[in-house]
C-alpha cells in the first residue's frame, strides 16, 4: 500500500504547517480498519494562520487579469490529470472507495472542474446600460476571503467544486476537509502552489466542527460554501447569518427515481444501481425512493436483484473490485440501524441487509421493497447501500409522493414517453433532475437543491454568481435636478 502520511497536517500561505498540539486525527484504511496515517487537528493559531494568508493574499490574487487566474487552474488541472493514478490511490485508502471508481470520478471530476472554470475565468464581466444620455455599468468583483468546508464521500472534487469558482471569481479561500478524509485537499493545495497560485490564495486547515465554527465566524470571512448533512447546515447558515455572509448549502436528500411501466428497464435499474449503490450508497444526490409503477415491480425488482449478482467486493485498492466499504464504523453502524429499523416496520427485504463477514466496513448491497411512504427508511436520509422501492399507479400519484418530502435535492424520471419526462421533470420539487439517466454531474450544468437541501449552486455558470457580487456605477452625463 502506498504511503499516505502527508508532509504535514495543513497547507497554510503556500507551504506545510503543524501544530501537534491539535487533537489527534487518525486516517483509517476502511477496508480492513488499518490506521495508515495520523494528522493533527488545527489549534487557534493554525487558524489563525491560515485567515491571515487568505486576507494577505486577496487583493494581489483579484487585481490579477482573469485569464492570469485562469492560467493558474488550468495547469493545476494539467497536474492532477498527470497524478491521476497518485492521486486515486490516496483517495481509495481515504475513503475506502474501489480504486475503479476514483480513477474516473475524483481527481478526474476536480480536474474538470479546474479546467472548466480556469477557461472561463477571463470572461467573468459585468455589462453596460445605456440610459438616455447617461450610462450605468455594473464590476463583478470577488468576495474576499471564503470558507470552504468539505464532505468525506468525495473529498478531492468537493474541494476542486468549491476552489475553482471561488478563485477563478478571484476570490481567496481557507478549505477544512472532513476529519474522515483529510489526506488529498493537502494535494490539492500542494498542485495549486505548483502551478503558480500565490502563497495563501488556497488553504487547507482539519478539524472537526470546532474548527469549521471558528472558520465560519470570523469577521474576514466574506463567504462560506459547505457539503454536509442538513443538520449541520442549519447550524452552520445560522452562524454565517450572524455576520451576514454569503452561502452556499449543498446538504443531504432523500430523492425520488419515478420509474413508468414503458421505461427501459435495463436502463432504470442501471439508474437505480447509479443512484443507490454507486460508493456504496454515500453519495448526496442519491435516488433512495424508487417509485416503480406497480405493472413492472416485479420485473424490476428481479432484474436489480440479478444486477447485484456482478457486485466484486474485496480490496478497493484492487480494480477489479467494485464495491468498497462504508467509510467507518459508526457510518456502517448507522446503515444497520436503518436495515434493522426497516425490517421491524414491516417492509420486504429483497436482498442484502447484512453485514460482511470480513475486515473493514462493508454492508450488503440492500434492496427493500412494498416499502410505504411513512416509513423510517422512505423518509431518513441513509448514505449507505440500501434502497427502497415504492409503487405508484399513475403520474400524478408518482408526482404528489416523490414530493412529499422536506428535501429536494434530486430527482429522476424513466420513461420512454418524452412528453410525459419533461412534464414530471417540470413538476419535481428538486434542483438537480434527470430524465432517463442518473447521478451524472459534469461540471458544465449546476449542481444543488431546493427546500431543505440546499441553497446557491455548485458549477455551472451559476456558481459565478454565488462567489461573486455586483457593483452597479451610475454616470450623469448632464446636470443634477434637485428639487431645491
Amino acid at each position: 500500500m502506498r504511503n499516505v502520511q502527508p508532509k504535514a497536517s495543513h497547507y497554510v500561505g503556500g507551504a506545510y504547517a503543524d501544530d501537534t498540539a491539535g487533537a489527534a486525527i487518525d486516517v483509517t484504511y476502511a477496508a480492513t480498519g488499518e490506521k495508515v496515517a495520523r494528522l493533527h487537528a488545527a489549534t487557534p493559531a493554525i487558524v489563525e494562520q491560515a485567515l491571515a494568508a487568505a486576507e494577505a493574499a486577496r487583493r494581489e490574487w483579484a487585481a490579477l487579469p482573469g485569464v492570469e487566474r485562469g492560467r493558474v487552474l488550468r495547469r493545476a488541472a494539467d497536474l492532477l490529470r498527470e497524478r491521476n493514478r497518485e492521486l486515486s490511490e490516496i483517495e481509495t485508502i481515504d475513503t475506502g472507495k474501489p480504486l475503479q471508481e476514483t480513477l474516473v470520478a475524483d481527481a478526474a471530476s476536480a480536474a474538470d472542474a479546474l479546467e472548466w472554470f480556469g477557461g472561463i475565468a477571463a470572461a467573468v464581466r459585468g455589462e453596460h446600460v445605456q440610459l438616455g444620455s447617461d450610462w450605468a455599468y455594473t464590476i463583478r468583483e470577488p468576495l474576499g476571503v471564503c470558507v470552504g468546508i468539505g464532505a468525506w464521500n468525495y473529498p478531492t472534487q468537493i474541494a476542486a467544486w468549491k476552489a475553482a469558482p471561488a478563485l477563478a471569481c478571484g476570490n481567496t479561500m481557507v478549505f477544512k476537509p472532513s476529519e474522515e478524509t483529510p489526506l488529498c485537499a493537502l494535494k490539492l493545495a500542494e498542485i495549486l502552489t505548483e502551478a503558480g497560485a500565490p502563497a495563501g490564495v488556497f488553504n487547507v486547515v482539519q478539524g472537526r466542527g470546532d474548527v469549521g465554527a471558528a472558520l465560519i465566524t470570523d469577521p474576514r470571512v466574506a463567504k462560506v460554501s459547505l457539503t454536509g448533512s442538513v443538520p449541520t447546515g442549519r447550524k452552520v447558515y445560522a452562524a454565517a447569518a450572524e455576520g451576514m455572509r454569503h452561502v452556499t448549502m449543498e446538504l443531504g436528500g432523500k430523492s425520488p427515481m419515478l420509474v413508468f411501466d414503458d421505461a427501459d428497464i435495463d436502463a432504470a435499474v442501471g439508474g437505480a444501481i447509479l443512484g443507490n449503490f454507486y460508493s456504496s450508497g454515500q453519495i448526496c444526490s442519491n435516488g433512495t425512493r424508487v417509485f416503480v409503477q406497480s405493472g413492472i415491480k416485479e420485473a424490476f425488482l428481479e432484474r436489480l436483484t440479478e444486477r447485484l449478482q456482478g457486485v466484486v467486493m474485496g480490496d478497493p485498492l484492487d480494480e477489479a473490485v467494485n464495491f468498497g466499504p462504508l467509510v467507518s464504523e459508526a457510518q456502517l453502524q448507522k446503515v444497520l440501524g436503518h436495515i434493522e429499523a426497516g425490517v421491524a416496520e414491516g417492509a420486504t427485504l429483497v436482498t442484502g441487509g447484512k453485514r460482511v463477514q470480513r475486515d473493514g466496513w462493508y454492508v450488503e448491497p440492500t434492496v427493500f421493497a412494498d416499502v410505504a411512504d411513512g416509513m423510517s427508511i422512505a423518509r431518513e436520509e441513509i448514505f449507505g447501500p440500501v434502497a427502497s422501492v415504492l409503487t405508484f399507479e399513475d403520474e400524478a400519484e408518482g408526482i404528489a409522493r416523490a414530493n412529499a418530502t422536506s428535501f429536494g435535492l434530486a430527482a429522476g424520471v424513466f420513461t420512454a414517453d418524452l412528453a410525459r419526462a419533461h412534464r414530471v421533470a417540470a413538476a419535481f420539487e428538486a434542483g438537480t433532475c434527470w430524465i432517463n439517466t442518473y447521478n451524472l454531474t459534469p461540471v458544465e450544468i449546476g449542481f444543488g437543491g431546493s427546500k431543505q437541501s440546499g441553497i446557491g449552486r455548485e458549477n455551472g455558470l451559476g456558481a459565478i454568481e454565488h462567489f461573486s457580487q455586483l457593483k452597479t456605477v451610475y454616470v450623469g452625463m448632464g446636470g443634477v435636478d434637485a428639487p431645491y
